[in-house]
């Protein structure tokens, strides 16, 4: 007998003769590569006699959820009508994008759907598209950036903080923060995410751990940015220690890094398996809540969330640091995420692709593009629009097409025009590539009301 474990290792130890075997060599190829085989069989031998013990374990939850209740992989039809749906600013929404999201409101476990005014085409589900399912989590309806957060800290700095200081707010943004995949802080930090138990309890964490902590406090490429701004409060908002007035801030942009991408990747392979689709919507595949796939994805998303918010923490205390001053307001928000929330007095997991959670009372941070402001504003509850709001302006041109159309210099002549300064950042990201962010706010009324505003002043991106 050779040393590599095989299916009738398996079933000399009592393994039914089904897709358990596949699923327990799949498991143990993939996380006990290097264990001893008689070490291995010895484990397999526990969790066929007691299988009940090790669901939800690493590597032998799935082993065990096969010999208890199997996973039924049956070929899914799309429903003949849509969900009930709501489209905010019609006219600013290319087709490609609409198509989408009608693709998504018939899928079998679809309640309700919509989109915001900030849409466009995405994979998947669109950006800016919003789907509430009946305990299902679909993957690419969350997205590649798991937990992509907006963050805004005001400081007990007044607005007049920028003026003959540029220079010197310059250097702080360069030597304080990273971007993309070649940099990372240079002194790096620890911090209390890295000790979260899902690092240690599901072994796709444990391979990706070390890269989290590489990238920690860093940014990611394309449209993720840091910018000092000035923040004017319009009111004196209940539990703000700031009153109405004119402030410096910092504003920043970004997600998961390679943690999130990485989660992403594995699962929406496992569902793409676990759940046949008709092809033009085989990537809205989806876990079932119930199953050890699904409640693993639904751990694994949220630390990708909670670690997200660890790297725009870190970053913006790295920033308090060298300016010397204190953080007096922080708002965050997540987009490209699914939420546990009750809609029309059903529970349901509510997928915000490129959307920001709305409901009433919930503050947010909607940013417009680099030379126009971003606007801080709370939700009003509006159960047709699933209690969300748009991520941002939106996009109106393609990466692709900003390549073709934009060039470096006419990008930096209406950035220059707006009096901001832009440190990396390339064609694709210049500010006509997204739509005017005064329309999309109008077009979403209904849906928050503005508080504030952030206006960018230095602007720093991945080269």
């Amino acid at each position: 007998m050779g040393n590599k474990l095989s299916g009738k290792d398996l079933i000399k130890l009592g393994f039914p003769q089904n897709n358990t075997i596949n699923i327990a060599l799949g498991q143990i190829s993939r996380y006990r590569k290097g264990d001893k085989k008689d070490h291995i069989l010895l484990e397999a031998k526990d969790v066929l006699l007691s299988p009940d013990k090790y669901l939800g374990h690493g590597t032998w939850g799935k082993v065990a959820e096969g010999l208890i209740k199997p996973v039924e992989v049956r070929k899914q039809e799309l429903l003949n009508h849509r969900v009930p749906f709501q489209i905010y600013g019609e006219n600013e929404i290319d087709e490609v994008a609409k198509r989408q999201l009608y693709d998504a409101l018939k899928l079998p476990v679809a309640i309700q759907g919509a989109l915001m005014p900030d849409a466009h085409s995405g994979y998947g589900l669109p950006i800016g598209g919003v789907l509430a399912t009946n305990n299902a989590v679909i993957p690419y309806g969350v997205g590649v950036d798991i937990g992509c957060r907006m963050s805004l800290s005001v400081f007990d700095l007044p607005a007049s903080h920028v003026k003959g200081r540029e220079f010197q707010l310059r250097n702080i943004l360069k030597d304080n923060t990273a971007f993309g995949l070649n940099e990372s802080q240079t002194n790096r930090s620890d911090h209390a995410i890295l000790d979260h138990a899902a690092f240690q309890d599901i072994p796709l964490l444990k391979s990706l751990k070390d890269k989290a902590y590489k990238q920690l406090g860093s940014s990611g490429t394309g449209n993720h940015f840091v910018e000092f701004g000035v923040v004017e409060l319009f009111e004196d908002y209940p539990g703000w220690k700031l009153g109405k007035g004119r402030y410096f801030a910092v504003l920043s942009h970004s997600g998961s890094r390679g943690l999130g991408a990485n989660i992403a990747k594995h699962y929406s392979q496992l569902a793409t398996k676990q759940c046949p689709l008709p092809k033009q919507v085989q990537h809205l595949a989806w876990l079932d809540m119930d199953t050890h796939d699904g409640q693993e994805y639904w751990l694994a998303m949220n630390l990708a969330g909670e670690y997200a918010k660890a790297c725009h923490d870190d970053i913006h205390r790295r920033l308090a640091k060298a300016l010397g001053a204190r953080v007096r307001l922080n708002i965050e928000n997540h987009h490209n995420f699914a939420w546990k929330e009750l809609l029309n007095g059903q529970e349901v997991i509510v997928h915000r692709k490129g959307a920001t959670p709305a409901s009433e009372g919930t503050l947010g941070i909607i940013p417009g593009s680099m030379t126009t402001p971003g606007f801080i504003v709370v939700g009003k509850g509006k159960e047709d629009s699933i209690n969300s709001a748009s991520h941002g302006a939106g996009r109106l041109m393609s990466r692709g097409a900003c390549k073709e159309k934009i060039s470096k210099s006419q990008m930096e002549k209406v950035i220059a025009e707006a009096g901001i300064e832009l440190i990396g950042g390339a064609v694709d990201e210049a500010p006509m590539a997204y739509k005017d962010i005064h329309t999309v706010m109008k077009l979403q009324e209904e849906l928050v009301d503005v508080l504030g505003t952030f206006t960018p002043k230095i602007v720093r991106m991945a080269k």
